[in-house]
């Protein structure tokens, strides 16, 4: 698991120390830095190419331009460092920005150990789900390597191959739905899918089929009503499309594994956005380190809810960082009754202020 992060001479940060836990929320307002670390931790798990070149448009769905787009205007150097702690050890990666237009860096010094970072040797050990996912599609793609480490892809694309090859593969327990019975209960990665996705959005079945002699899949959902047709997933809403990726990545990555997740909350009503944080409590305790990028206070409270009326995650496992008007982000804890450490000027206190401007314009009248 890492510990720490550190982030020079990186897009907005000249230096940025950051705490990670089993579970880092990342919050705040709108350019404040939230995705820059987010893409400073995709960019440590990018392959390198011929001449260390590491690609800044294309892995993991990266758009970041130009090199010199992505270094800090106050560095002193053109060198952009990411390091990181675990307690196996400590890592780098040293970035050189080229004096030309280029869409690559160059990683001019590696040495990150085995281990440090929680997707060394584990299959879809590290999963990036991006802001912008795929909505409703009545095809998706099938993954060119579709071995152990098949993953959902950063918009989803790859979600119905997934489902359809792993589909009756059981999962790890600590991320079985609350609702599962406890004698005879289905744990296979489909049953379980269906029963988070009927929490999070409606209750729903799914299918998904790798159509033969294509390199394309499919997902249909239909009401749990016996004689119910299969939908085409642009007949069910957008909030199945947008959730169902995020579901089958949590309920798939492994132990020892890194899955990173932008705005969870999209398309979904503020009980599956509570919902969804509850369930991102469970695939951290299930050993997954898990990051969130959320401009969401429903997903935040389902992680507080997790944390005190579910106890599915210790307190000490989370961690929340405020990115506010600040140069730096502010350190926030959840203790064991739900309760924030603190709740800064700006932290999801949007209500209240509206709440006020409109009692003070009934007075008024």
């Amino acid at each position: 698991m890492i510990e720490q992060i550190t982030i020079t001479n990186f897009k907005r940060f000249s230096s940025l120390a950051l705490s990670m836990a089993p579970l880092t929320v990342l919050t705040g307002r709108n350019s404040g830095g939230k995705s820059t670390v987010v893409q400073a931790l995709v960019l440590l798990h990018c392959e390198q190419l011929p001449g260390g070149a590491i690609p800044l448009n294309g892995p993991h769905g990266l758009a970041l331009g130009e090199a010199s787009d992505v270094l800090n205007i106050h560095a002193a150097s053109n060198e952009i460092e990411i390091s990181v702690v675990s307690a196996r050890g400590r890592g780098s990666l040293v970035l050189e920005v080229p004096h030309d237009r280029s869409p690559s860096l160059i990683a001019r010094r590696t040495s990150i150990p085995e281990g440090v970072t929680p997707s060394t040797g584990k299959e879809r050990g590290f999963v990036y789900l991006s802001a912008e996912r795929l909505g409703p599609r009545d095809l998706q793609e099938v993954a060119v390597d579709f071995d152990d480490s098949l993953s959902v892809g950063p918009r989803g694309e790859f979600t119905a191959h997934v489902l359809s090859q792993l589909g009756r593969v059981p999962v790890h327990r600590q991320r079985i739905h609350p609702d599962t019975p406890s004698s005879g209960g289905v744990t296979t990665l489909n049953a379980q899918t269906e029963l988070w996705l009927s929490t999070l959005v409606s209750d729903t079945r799914v299918q998904a089929d790798w159509l033969p002699g294509t390199n394309a899949a499919m997902v249909r959902f239909r009401p749990p009503e016996l004689l119910a047709e299969w939908l085409r997933p642009g007949n069910v809403g957008f909030g199945f499309s947008y959730a169902l990726p995020i579901v089958v990545a949590g309920l798939t990555s492994p132990a020892g594994g890194l899955l990173v997740v932008e705005n969870p909350e999209a398309h979904l009503h503020p009980q599956g956005q509570t919902a969804m944080g509850r369930f991102l409590a469970r695939v951290a305790a299930g050993g997954t380190q898990v990051v969130v990028e959320t401009h969401s206070d429903h997903v935040l409270d389902g992680i507080r809810r997790a944390v005190s009326a579910d106890r599915t995650i210790p307190s000490a496992d989370v961690v929340v960082h405020f990115f506010g008007k600040g140069p730096d982000p502010e350190t926030l804890s959840v203790d064991d009754t739900g309760s924030m450490s603190q709740w800064p000027t700006g932290f999801f206190d949007q209500t209240e202020v509206d709440l006020g401007e409109l009692a003070r314009a009934k007075r008024r009248k």
